[in-house]
Protein backbone atom coordinates (compact mmCIF):
# COMPACT_ATOMS: atom_id res chain seq x y z
CA UNK A 1 0.00 0.00 0.00
CA UNK A 2 1.71 3.45 -1.24
CA UNK A 3 1.62 5.63 1.83
CA UNK A 4 -0.29 9.29 0.80
CA UNK A 5 1.99 12.14 2.15
CA UNK A 6 -0.07 14.69 3.99
CA UNK A 7 1.19 18.49 3.92
CA UNK A 8 2.26 19.92 7.28
CA UNK A 9 0.50 23.02 8.43
CA UNK A 10 1.13 25.63 11.37
CA UNK A 11 -1.86 25.81 13.69
CA UNK A 12 -2.11 29.42 12.25
CA UNK A 13 -1.69 28.27 8.45
CA UNK A 14 -5.01 25.92 9.76
CA UNK A 15 -6.88 28.68 11.76
CA UNK A 16 -6.62 31.37 8.22
CA UNK A 17 -7.30 28.66 6.21
CA UNK A 18 -10.44 28.10 8.05
CA UNK A 19 -11.24 31.64 8.79
CA UNK A 20 -10.84 32.61 4.60
CA UNK A 21 -13.24 29.13 3.75
CA UNK A 22 -15.80 30.17 6.41
CA UNK A 23 -15.79 33.93 5.86
CA UNK A 24 -15.85 33.48 1.79
CA UNK A 25 -18.53 30.92 2.27
CA UNK A 26 -20.94 32.69 4.85
CA UNK A 27 -20.09 36.15 3.58
CA UNK A 28 -23.65 37.46 4.00
CA UNK A 29 -26.13 34.97 6.19
CA UNK A 30 -29.34 35.52 7.64
CA UNK A 31 -30.13 33.70 11.16
CA UNK A 32 -33.06 32.90 12.74
CA UNK A 33 -32.89 32.15 16.69
CA UNK A 34 -33.71 32.88 20.36
CA UNK A 35 -31.55 35.70 21.95
CA UNK A 36 -29.91 34.41 24.63
CA UNK A 37 -27.15 35.23 27.30
CA UNK A 38 -27.43 38.87 25.73
CA UNK A 39 -25.11 41.68 27.49
CA UNK A 40 -24.60 45.08 26.61
CA UNK A 41 -20.90 45.91 27.69
CA UNK A 42 -19.47 49.16 28.96
CA UNK A 43 -18.03 50.02 25.17
CA UNK A 44 -21.27 49.96 24.02
CA UNK A 45 -21.18 46.48 21.69
CA UNK A 46 -23.71 43.60 22.24
CA UNK A 47 -22.57 39.83 23.22
CA UNK A 48 -24.74 37.59 22.72
CA UNK A 49 -25.63 34.16 21.62
CA UNK A 50 -28.35 32.94 18.94
CA UNK A 51 -30.22 29.44 19.49
CA UNK A 52 -32.69 26.78 18.36
CA UNK A 53 -33.74 23.70 19.50
CA UNK A 54 -30.33 21.51 18.75
CA UNK A 55 -27.38 24.54 18.51
CA UNK A 56 -25.88 27.54 20.41
CA UNK A 57 -23.87 30.48 17.79
CA UNK A 58 -22.28 32.94 19.11
CA UNK A 59 -22.94 36.72 17.98
CA UNK A 60 -21.35 40.36 18.15
CA UNK A 61 -23.18 43.67 17.45
CA UNK A 62 -21.02 46.47 17.75
CA UNK A 63 -22.61 49.87 19.16
CA UNK A 64 -22.75 51.65 15.89
CA UNK A 65 -25.06 48.90 14.63
CA UNK A 66 -27.33 48.23 17.91
CA UNK A 67 -27.47 52.33 18.17
CA UNK A 68 -30.05 51.93 15.32
CA UNK A 69 -32.43 48.81 16.32
CA UNK A 70 -35.44 50.01 17.69
CA UNK A 71 -35.52 47.72 20.34
CA UNK A 72 -32.38 46.20 22.79
CA UNK A 73 -31.51 42.76 22.43
CA UNK A 74 -33.33 40.71 25.17
CA UNK A 75 -33.28 37.15 26.23
CA UNK A 76 -36.17 34.77 25.21
CA UNK A 77 -36.95 37.19 22.01
CA UNK A 78 -36.51 35.53 18.38
CA UNK A 79 -35.06 37.14 15.79
CA UNK A 80 -33.51 36.98 12.29
CA UNK A 81 -30.29 38.41 12.62
CA UNK A 82 -28.30 38.95 9.59
CA UNK A 83 -24.41 39.50 9.01
CA UNK A 84 -21.35 37.19 8.55
CA UNK A 85 -19.66 34.08 10.17
CA UNK A 86 -15.96 34.86 10.83
CA UNK A 87 -13.60 32.36 13.61
CA UNK A 88 -11.71 33.56 16.55
CA UNK A 89 -8.28 32.28 16.31
CA UNK A 90 -7.38 32.75 19.85
CA UNK A 91 -10.30 30.44 21.44
CA UNK A 92 -10.66 28.36 17.94
CA UNK A 93 -14.26 29.52 17.56
CA UNK A 94 -16.75 31.40 15.50
CA UNK A 95 -19.38 33.49 15.77
CA UNK A 96 -21.56 35.71 14.10
CA UNK A 97 -21.01 39.52 13.72
CA UNK A 98 -24.52 41.22 13.30
CA UNK A 99 -25.26 44.13 10.74
CA UNK A 100 -29.14 44.03 10.73
CA UNK A 101 -31.36 42.47 13.28
CA UNK A 102 -34.97 42.39 13.22
CA UNK A 103 -37.92 40.55 15.34
CA UNK A 104 -38.97 37.34 13.77
CA UNK A 105 -42.77 38.06 13.37
CA UNK A 106 -45.45 39.92 15.19
CA UNK A 107 -45.77 37.33 17.49
CA UNK A 108 -42.38 37.73 19.29
CA UNK A 109 -42.83 41.39 19.44
CA UNK A 110 -46.06 41.20 20.93
CA UNK A 111 -44.56 38.85 23.66
CA UNK A 112 -42.22 41.55 23.89
CA UNK A 113 -44.55 44.05 24.04
CA UNK A 114 -46.13 42.30 27.63
CA UNK A 115 -42.72 41.45 29.10
CA UNK A 116 -42.22 44.92 29.18
CA UNK A 117 -45.37 46.27 30.02
CA UNK A 118 -45.52 43.91 33.16
CA UNK A 119 -42.01 45.63 34.02
CA UNK A 120 -42.96 49.36 33.78
CA UNK A 121 -45.95 48.43 35.20
CA UNK A 122 -44.30 47.23 38.38
CA UNK A 123 -42.14 50.22 38.57
CA UNK A 124 -45.39 52.27 38.82
CA UNK A 125 -44.95 54.34 36.03
CA UNK A 126 -48.67 53.33 34.91
CA UNK A 127 -50.04 54.52 37.92
CA UNK A 128 -52.92 56.11 38.39
CA UNK A 129 -51.67 58.40 41.08
CA UNK A 130 -49.25 60.27 38.69
CA UNK A 131 -51.42 61.11 36.06
CA UNK A 132 -51.76 64.65 35.53
CA UNK A 133 -54.87 66.54 34.58
CA UNK A 134 -55.22 67.98 31.08
CA UNK A 135 -55.43 71.99 31.55
CA UNK A 136 -59.57 72.81 30.40
CA UNK A 137 -58.84 75.47 27.94
CA UNK A 138 -54.74 75.74 27.15
CA UNK A 139 -53.06 78.77 25.44
CA UNK A 140 -50.36 76.86 23.91
CA UNK A 141 -50.33 73.05 22.82
CA UNK A 142 -47.28 71.47 22.15
CA UNK A 143 -47.44 68.43 19.30
CA UNK A 144 -44.48 66.04 18.91
CA UNK A 145 -45.28 64.44 15.89
CA UNK A 146 -43.58 64.46 11.87
CA UNK A 147 -43.48 67.14 10.19
CA UNK A 148 -45.08 66.15 6.96
CA UNK A 149 -48.28 63.58 6.96
CA UNK A 150 -51.71 64.03 7.68
CA UNK A 151 -51.53 63.86 11.41
CA UNK A 152 -50.21 67.41 12.04
CA UNK A 153 -52.92 68.83 9.57
CA UNK A 154 -55.59 67.35 11.61
CA UNK A 155 -54.65 68.52 14.61
CA UNK A 156 -54.21 71.84 12.93
CA UNK A 157 -57.82 71.81 11.53
CA UNK A 158 -59.84 70.29 14.78
CA UNK A 159 -58.24 72.57 17.24
CA UNK A 160 -58.67 75.72 14.80
CA UNK A 161 -62.92 74.61 14.50
CA UNK A 162 -63.03 73.39 17.87
CA UNK A 163 -60.99 76.15 19.57
CA UNK A 164 -58.45 78.30 18.09
CA UNK A 165 -55.22 77.89 20.02
CA UNK A 166 -51.23 78.19 19.43
CA UNK A 167 -49.70 74.84 18.35
CA UNK A 168 -46.12 74.38 18.54
CA UNK A 169 -44.80 71.77 16.54
CA UNK A 170 -41.13 69.49 17.26
CA UNK A 171 -40.67 67.44 14.41
CA UNK A 172 -39.46 64.17 14.70
CA UNK A 173 -39.27 60.89 13.16
CA UNK A 174 -42.33 58.69 14.27
CA UNK A 175 -40.77 54.76 12.94
CA UNK A 176 -37.52 53.45 12.06
CA UNK A 177 -33.83 54.16 13.36
CA UNK A 178 -33.67 56.69 15.71
CA UNK A 179 -37.31 57.68 16.03
CA UNK A 180 -37.72 56.12 19.74
CA UNK A 181 -34.98 58.60 20.83
CA UNK A 182 -35.85 61.64 18.63
CA UNK A 183 -39.27 61.41 20.49
CA UNK A 184 -37.59 61.54 23.79
CA UNK A 185 -35.77 64.38 23.34
CA UNK A 186 -38.90 66.20 21.94
CA UNK A 187 -40.38 65.75 25.10
CA UNK A 188 -37.59 66.61 27.29
CA UNK A 189 -37.19 69.80 25.30
CA UNK A 190 -40.47 71.12 25.58
CA UNK A 191 -40.43 70.46 29.33
CA UNK A 192 -36.84 72.40 29.09
CA UNK A 193 -38.66 75.58 27.47
CA UNK A 194 -38.82 78.66 29.91
CA UNK A 195 -42.38 78.78 28.81
CA UNK A 196 -43.62 75.38 28.64
CA UNK A 197 -46.66 74.78 26.33
CA UNK A 198 -49.86 73.74 28.39
CA UNK A 199 -50.39 70.33 27.52
CA UNK A 200 -48.14 68.18 24.90
CA UNK A 201 -49.63 66.01 21.89
CA UNK A 202 -47.49 62.54 21.21
CA UNK A 203 -49.25 61.42 17.83
CA UNK A 204 -48.92 59.40 14.88
CA UNK A 205 -50.93 57.76 11.90
CA UNK A 206 -51.54 53.65 12.26
CA UNK A 207 -49.19 51.06 11.11
CA UNK A 208 -47.92 47.91 11.97
CA UNK A 209 -46.95 46.97 15.38
CA UNK A 210 -42.61 46.95 13.76
CA UNK A 211 -44.01 50.91 12.54
CA UNK A 212 -45.36 52.04 15.89
CA UNK A 213 -42.52 50.32 17.70
CA UNK A 214 -40.61 53.97 18.79
CA UNK A 215 -43.70 53.89 21.17
CA UNK A 216 -42.68 50.89 23.38
CA UNK A 217 -39.33 51.83 23.65
CA UNK A 218 -38.57 52.52 27.34
CA UNK A 219 -36.47 55.92 26.29
CA UNK A 220 -40.14 57.17 25.15
CA UNK A 221 -41.93 55.88 28.76
CA UNK A 222 -39.49 57.21 30.89
CA UNK A 223 -40.06 60.80 29.44
CA UNK A 224 -43.27 60.40 29.15
CA UNK A 225 -43.68 59.63 33.40
CA UNK A 226 -41.46 62.53 33.90
CA UNK A 227 -42.76 65.24 32.31
CA UNK A 228 -44.38 68.03 33.80
CA UNK A 229 -46.81 68.94 31.29
CA UNK A 230 -49.53 66.86 31.05
CA UNK A 231 -49.32 64.16 27.86
CA UNK A 232 -52.05 63.17 25.26
CA UNK A 233 -50.99 60.05 23.56
CA UNK A 234 -52.71 59.45 20.08
CA UNK A 235 -50.58 56.74 18.34
CA UNK A 236 -52.06 54.56 15.63
CA UNK A 237 -55.45 53.54 15.23
CA UNK A 238 -58.16 52.88 17.88
CA UNK A 239 -57.51 49.35 18.46
CA UNK A 240 -53.89 50.28 18.24
CA UNK A 241 -52.57 50.24 22.38
CA UNK A 242 -49.03 51.03 22.94
CA UNK A 243 -47.03 51.38 26.21
CA UNK A 244 -47.11 54.96 25.69
CA UNK A 245 -50.45 55.18 26.11
CA UNK A 246 -50.37 53.65 29.17
CA UNK A 247 -47.87 56.29 30.55
CA UNK A 248 -49.38 59.05 28.95
CA UNK A 249 -52.18 61.16 31.86
CA UNK A 250 -55.20 60.51 28.75
CA UNK A 251 -55.22 58.23 25.66
CA UNK A 252 -56.88 59.45 22.74
CA UNK A 253 -58.33 56.74 19.68
CA UNK A 254 -57.07 58.83 16.96
CA UNK A 255 -55.24 62.20 16.37
CA UNK A 256 -58.03 64.04 15.83
CA UNK A 257 -59.10 62.62 19.28
CA UNK A 258 -56.51 63.97 20.67
CA UNK A 259 -57.07 67.51 19.74
CA UNK A 260 -61.05 67.37 20.93
CA UNK A 261 -59.67 66.47 24.53
CA UNK A 262 -57.19 68.82 24.43
CA UNK A 263 -59.67 71.98 23.96
CA UNK A 264 -63.29 72.18 24.06
CA UNK A 265 -65.82 73.55 21.67
CA UNK A 266 -65.68 77.63 21.73
CA UNK A 267 -69.36 77.62 20.19
CA UNK A 268 -70.39 75.44 22.94
CA UNK A 269 -68.78 77.69 25.45
CA UNK A 270 -70.48 80.89 24.29
CA UNK A 271 -73.75 78.77 24.09
CA UNK A 272 -73.04 77.42 28.01
CA UNK A 273 -72.07 81.08 28.76
CA UNK A 274 -74.79 82.57 27.38
CA UNK A 275 -77.66 80.04 29.06
CA UNK A 276 -75.81 80.35 32.47
CA UNK A 277 -76.40 84.06 31.82
CA UNK A 278 -80.00 84.00 31.10
CA UNK A 279 -80.32 81.70 34.03
CA UNK A 280 -78.92 84.27 36.75
CA UNK A 281 -80.42 87.14 35.28
CA UNK A 282 -84.05 84.90 35.44
CA UNK A 283 -82.62 83.62 39.04
CA UNK A 284 -82.14 87.37 39.95
CA UNK A 285 -85.69 88.38 39.10
CA UNK A 286 -87.45 85.62 40.88
CA UNK A 287 -85.16 86.71 43.61
CA UNK A 288 -86.03 89.82 43.62
CA UNK A 289 -89.69 89.85 42.93
CA UNK A 290 -89.50 86.87 46.06
CA UNK A 291 -88.06 89.52 47.92
CA UNK A 292 -91.00 92.23 46.61
CA UNK A 293 -93.19 89.96 48.09
CA UNK A 294 -92.44 89.10 51.20
CA UNK A 295 -91.85 92.75 52.18
CA UNK A 296 -95.15 93.57 50.95
CA UNK A 297 -96.64 90.30 53.21
CA UNK A 298 -94.92 92.41 56.23
CA UNK A 299 -96.27 95.31 55.41
CA UNK A 300 -99.87 94.33 55.65
CA UNK A 301 -99.21 93.45 59.29
CA UNK A 302 -97.80 97.31 59.68
CA UNK A 303 -100.80 99.81 60.88
CA UNK A 304 -100.79 102.56 58.23
CA UNK A 305 -98.38 105.49 59.56
CA UNK A 306 -100.60 107.94 59.44
CA UNK A 307 -103.36 106.62 61.73
CA UNK A 308 -100.89 105.73 63.67
CA UNK A 309 -99.81 109.83 63.96
CA UNK A 310 -103.55 111.15 64.38
CA UNK A 311 -104.09 108.63 67.08
CA UNK A 312 -101.77 109.91 68.99
CA UNK A 313 -102.16 113.65 67.92
CA UNK A 314 -105.89 112.55 69.28
CA UNK A 315 -104.98 111.56 72.33
CA UNK A 316 -102.47 114.57 72.62
CA UNK A 317 -105.21 117.07 72.31
CA UNK A 318 -107.63 115.19 74.35
CA UNK A 319 -104.91 115.78 77.21
CA UNK A 320 -104.21 118.96 76.78
CA UNK A 321 -108.12 119.70 77.17
CA UNK A 322 -108.13 117.88 80.12
CA UNK A 323 -105.26 119.47 81.52
CA UNK A 324 -106.92 122.83 80.62
CA UNK A 325 -110.07 122.05 82.12
CA UNK A 326 -107.74 121.26 85.64
CA UNK A 327 -105.89 123.68 85.49
CA UNK A 328 -109.02 126.31 84.96
CA UNK A 329 -110.56 124.39 87.88
CA UNK A 330 -107.89 124.67 90.27
CA UNK A 331 -107.66 128.52 89.69
CA UNK A 332 -111.10 128.94 89.98
CA UNK A 333 -110.87 127.20 93.46
CA UNK A 334 -108.39 129.87 94.35
CA UNK A 335 -109.81 132.61 93.30
CA UNK A 336 -112.98 131.48 95.15
CA UNK A 337 -110.95 131.29 98.47
CA UNK A 338 -109.44 134.46 98.00
CA UNK A 339 -112.86 136.32 97.43
CA UNK A 340 -113.86 134.42 100.37
CA UNK A 341 -111.04 135.86 102.50
CA UNK A 342 -111.97 138.95 101.67
CA UNK A 343 -115.32 139.12 102.29
CA UNK A 344 -115.15 137.01 105.59
CA UNK A 345 -113.47 139.19 108.30
CA UNK A 346 -113.97 136.29 110.55
CA UNK A 347 -111.93 134.26 108.52
CA UNK A 348 -109.18 135.85 109.08
CA UNK A 349 -109.26 136.99 112.55
CA UNK A 350 -109.34 133.05 112.84
CA UNK A 351 -106.39 132.48 111.11
CA UNK A 352 -104.54 135.13 112.80
CA UNK A 353 -105.94 134.16 116.08
CA UNK A 354 -104.18 130.39 115.33
CA UNK A 355 -100.95 132.38 114.11
CA UNK A 356 -101.13 134.38 117.34
CA UNK A 357 -100.93 130.93 119.16
CA UNK A 358 -98.65 128.85 117.06
CA UNK A 359 -95.91 132.11 117.81
CA UNK A 360 -97.10 131.64 121.85
CA UNK A 361 -96.30 128.15 121.92
CA UNK A 362 -92.89 128.04 120.50
CA UNK A 363 -91.90 131.18 122.58
CA UNK A 364 -92.51 128.66 125.55
CA UNK A 365 -90.72 126.04 123.94
CA UNK A 366 -87.49 128.63 123.41
CA UNK A 367 -88.29 130.09 127.23
CA UNK A 368 -87.96 126.44 128.40
CA UNK A 369 -84.75 125.32 126.42
CA UNK A 370 -83.05 128.68 127.43
CA UNK A 371 -80.03 128.90 129.90
CA UNK A 372 -81.86 130.79 132.61
CA UNK A 373 -84.66 128.56 132.66
CA UNK A 374 -82.05 125.34 132.95
CA UNK A 375 -80.05 127.34 135.65
CA UNK A 376 -83.59 127.88 137.56
CA UNK A 377 -83.91 124.18 137.84
CA UNK A 378 -80.54 123.72 139.62
CA UNK A 379 -78.35 123.06 136.71
CA UNK A 380 -74.94 125.15 136.69
CA UNK A 381 -73.25 126.18 133.65
CA UNK A 382 -69.41 125.65 134.07
CA UNK A 383 -67.31 127.48 131.22
CA UNK A 384 -62.89 127.77 130.62
CA UNK A 385 -60.78 130.89 131.01
CA UNK A 386 -61.78 131.40 127.07
CA UNK A 387 -65.23 131.10 127.95
CA UNK A 388 -65.98 128.01 126.12
CA UNK A 389 -68.21 125.44 128.29
CA UNK A 390 -66.54 122.42 129.92
CA UNK A 391 -68.18 119.23 129.13
CA UNK A 392 -65.99 116.63 131.28
CA UNK A 393 -63.33 116.00 133.54
CA UNK A 394 -60.60 115.77 131.08
CA UNK A 395 -61.91 119.41 129.46
CA UNK A 396 -61.71 120.51 133.35
CA UNK A 397 -57.98 119.60 133.99
CA UNK A 398 -56.91 120.90 131.10
CA UNK A 399 -58.12 124.65 132.34
CA UNK A 400 -56.49 125.90 135.15
CA UNK A 401 -59.53 128.07 136.30
CA UNK A 402 -63.14 127.27 135.86
CA UNK A 403 -66.21 129.46 135.87
CA UNK A 404 -69.22 127.86 137.59
CA UNK A 405 -72.67 130.03 136.77
CA UNK A 406 -75.36 129.67 139.21
CA UNK A 407 -78.85 131.61 138.81
CA UNK A 408 -77.79 134.38 141.04
CA UNK A 409 -74.46 134.69 140.05
CA UNK A 410 -70.85 133.04 139.21
CA UNK A 411 -68.36 131.46 141.49
CA UNK A 412 -64.14 131.25 140.19
CA UNK A 413 -62.78 128.00 140.81
CA UNK A 414 -58.88 126.66 140.80
CA UNK A 415 -58.30 123.16 139.62
CA UNK A 416 -55.93 121.35 141.89
CA UNK A 417 -55.33 117.30 140.77
CA UNK A 418 -54.62 115.80 143.70
CA UNK A 419 -53.40 111.62 143.96
CA UNK A 420 -55.54 111.51 140.43
CA UNK A 421 -58.85 113.26 142.15
CA UNK A 422 -60.08 116.59 140.58
CA UNK A 423 -60.24 119.24 143.55
CA UNK A 424 -61.22 123.05 143.52
CA UNK A 425 -60.49 126.33 145.95
CA UNK A 426 -62.88 128.46 145.25
CA UNK A 427 -62.55 131.43 146.63
CA UNK A 428 -64.81 135.27 145.76
CA UNK A 429 -64.91 137.33 142.86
Amino acid sequence: MQEIELREFTVSEISFEIKRYVENTFSLVRVKGEIFGAKKADSGHWYLSLKDENAVLSAVCWKGVASRFNFNPEDGLEVIATGKITTFAGKSSYQLVIEQMEVAGAGALLKLLEERKQKFAAEGLFDQAHKKKIPFLPKTIGVVTSASGAVIRDIIHRVRDRFPSHILLWPTPVQGEGAALSIAAAIDGFNNLPQKPDVLIVARGGGSLEDLWAFNEEVVIRSVFNSEIPIISAVGHETDTMLIDYAADVRAPTPTGAAEFAVPVRMELLNQTSSFGARMASSIMRFIGERKNYLTGLARGIPNLSQILLENQQKLDDRIERLNISFKSFIQNKQNQITLTRLSPYYISNIFEKKKENLNNLNIRLENVSISSVLKRGFAWITGKSGKTIYNTDQAQNNQFLNIQFIDGTVKTKVVNKKDELQADLFDN
